[in-house]
């Protein structure tokens, strides 16, 4: 291995000033900014070794550090008997044996002038989810070129996705310049092709420069190997570039409430990191989306009252009024507060290996709010592989793993936003399964639609409680569930049968007769079930507010769609009932020949077969009718829903 001419130059020192006036060193790196930023480009460029050399130049690595990467380089190392700076960024046993990076892997280092923390992301198509998770907190994105290989798909792709998550700080590093002897002209094509294919997906400006992530060279001090570049090195750029959070310091006052303080009787203040903008005692705020305004009259932190807090800090505000404000309200400057909308167009990057269900609810998590928010089928997907890479528009049904498509989404209650562009706070969420709670997709808001804005829900003046009151009933949903051949339909019509008897306005919506009328446009692939389920639902729910009691009978087999026809339905009148019917035994009555079809493969996509059924893990009604007659089970169901008002 080359040994190192000084290795005291590389090990970690620690500043003169911690020894002679710890206060004043703490002060110093209390004020310094901080810059996130990401290396990102195509397979091999260099990303990993040039953090590397970054935390090596910066003598921020440790004696034992230093000692275990010279062992490891010699190893499992990609530079014959020289540092490969990359192990000290590639932990994972995989990345070191492929020599590649999969996972975002964040390092801290700093300056004289600037701390840093850099995200190192993985160049492969595959780990696009994991390059986007790193992409959404940085200020500024270092695109790594190999300087023998030029601009290359993943480039472009890894640009188009910087562009799109709002980076608008771009470094062009043209890596490995020492295997291209330095050469001017490979590095001006090079600049000259990339410039072309920036302006065209909408990059205005970026900052070009010739580096050697390997050798150093104009990472923290300008190359002797390169004379015809007068540019600034990496690191120079990287301690002068706008951050931002000082650019979110300028915008409109906005804090999303993160938890109401209230320690004692004597205090009540509201917690929040301040997205944008700043607050000082005095301001006059409103609370969106109640519109509820009020002075500030205090800003606290543990440290204290501050004159003013900026974005960034994370404080309590007191107010002078007691308003109606909690978490996921968003307190914002009062002559310019932010829309609240109910449906969006927005970008969707998919990170699930599981395709998106459209029209399935899931759990939307913007700034502190979280919403029920349904999905609706992409109006295109961006094709960020084309030859171009201006990311050509591609017509999708839904969105596949590291799929980037625009969609419509609508959520069940207005939430707080400003367009991503504007407000990465109040604009970029995730989308989280409402099933297994993995986060499947994070999202960026165009901005809100027209018809959210112009629609209104009309005041009646007759409510549900008097259409009730008029029937002499409280209304109810009463869902029956259950695989095709259960006795779902028969169970149904006994116990309307009986509710009839007993003078109770009812009426009985079935799945077959459904799809002769208001669903003859749906199948039967998982998709059209799931709407097939939402319009039903709806159906019932305008059904129960005019204080009916409705039966449904449908397969209905997905849970999150059982669960979401719930979230409609008030408290308490919304009743699942399992017809729990094994599946040996609904295929031998069969008695619509379908399991026969189904079985010899005349009838795709049939429930119980080829399709799943999710059974109710906790239904408010089990009937097994392999045990009890269709009657049987009606009367049963009836003795649990008494009293009926």
């Amino acid at each position: 291995m080359a040994e190192i001419d000084n290795p005291n130059d590389a090990i970690y020192q620690t500043e003169a000033l911690i020894s002679e006036d710890i206060d004043a060193y703490l002060t110093q790196h209390e004020h310094k900014t901080m810059l996130r930023f990401i290396t990102c480009g195509s397979v091999d460029d260099g990303k990993s070794t040039l953090i590397g050399r970054l935390l090596y130049d910066s003598k921020m690595i440790f004696e034992d550090q230093l000692a275990a990467l010279e062992t490891d380089s010699k190893k499992v190392g990609t530079q014959g008997q020289e540092i490969d700076f990359a192990l000290l960024v590639d932990g994972l046993a995989a990345e070191r044996e492929q020599g590649i990076t999969i996972d975002v892997a964040y390092r801290f280092f700093n300056t004289e002038k600037r701390k840093f923390i850099v995200a190192d992301c993985p160049g492969h198509e595959q780990y696009t989810r994991n390059m986007v998770t790193g992409a959404s907190t940085a200020d500024l994105a270092v695109i790594l070129i190999d300087a023998r290989k030029g601009v290359l798909v993943q480039t472009r792709r890894h640009s188009y996705l910087c562009h799109l998550i709002g980076i608008r700080n771009i470094v062009l590093a043209v890596n490995k310049m020492d295997l291209v002897g330095y050469d001017q002209k490979v590095f001006d094509d090079i600049v000259a092709d990339y410039a072309a294919f920036a302006k065209s997906i909408g990059i205005e400006t970026f900052t070009a420069m010739p580096i050697s992530g390997f050798k150093g060279d104009n990472i923290t001090t300008l190359s002797a190997n390169t004379p015809w570049y007068s540019g600034p090195t990496l690191v120079e750029h990287l301690e002068t570039v706008e951050v931002l959070s000082s650019v979110d310091a300028e915008k409109p006052f906005r804090m999303p409430v993160q938890w109401v303080n209230r320690p004692n009787l004597d205090f009540r203040g509201f917690s929040g990191l301040i997205a944008t903008g700043s607050v000082k005692p005095g301001d006059e705020v409103r609370v969106v989306p109640s519109g509820k305004t009020s002075k500030v009259t205090r800003v606290v932190t543990l440290g204290g009252d501050l004159d003013e807090a900026v974005a960034g800090q994370s404080i309590t505000l007191c107010l002078a009024d007691e308003i109606d404000c909690s978490r996921g309200d968003v307190i914002a400057i009062a002559d310019s507060p932010p829309q609240a909308s109910d449906q969006f167009e927005s970008t969707l990057v998919w990170l699930n290996d599981e395709a998106m269900h459209v029209g399935r609810a899931y759990w939307l998590k913007l700034g502190t709010q979280t919403v029920s928010v349904t999905v609706h089928q992409p109006k295109y997907v961006v094709n960020v592989n084309a030859v171009g890479g201006d990311g050509e528009h591609l017509a999708a049904k839904t969105l596949e793993l590291n799929a980037i498509g625009v969609v419509e989404i609508s959520t069940d209650r207005p939430v707080v936003f400003e367009a991503y562009g504007d407000n990465r706070t109040l604009g970029g969420f995730i989308l989280i399964d409402k099933i297994t709670n993995a986060t499947v997709a994070a999202g960026m808001l165009h901005f809100s639609l027209r018809r959210a804005q112009n629609v209104h829900w009309q005041p009646t003046d007759i409510t549900r409680a008097e259409h009730a009151r008029l029937k002499n009933q409280t209304p109810r949903v009463l869902w029956f569930t259950g695989l095709s051949g259960a006795g779902k339909s028969t169970i149904a019509n006994e116990v309307e049968k009986r509710l009839n008897l007993m003078n109770r306005h009812t009426f009985l919506l079935d799945g077959d007769n459904v799809r002769h009328g208001l669903n003859k446009d749906l199948g039967f692939t998982e998709a059209d079930r799931i709407e097939n389920i939402r319009r039903v639902g709806e159906v019932a729910k305008l059904m129960a507010d005019a204080g009916l009691i409705v039966l449904t009978a449908f397969i209905s087999p997905f849970r999150a769609e059982r669960d979401m026809v719930r979230q409609m339905i008030p408290a308490g009148e919304f009743v699942e009932i399992y017809v729990d019917t094994p599946l040996a035994v609904a295929e031998q009555r069969d008695v619509k020949g379908l399991y026969k079809k189904a079985r010899a493969g005349e009838l795709k996509n049939f429930t119980g077969i080829d399709s799943p059924y999710e059974p109710p893990e906790v239904p408010e009604i089990r009937v097994n009718t392999a045990e009890m007659s269709a009657e049987e089970a009606a009367d049963y169901i009836i003795q649990q829903l008494l009293p009926l008002k």
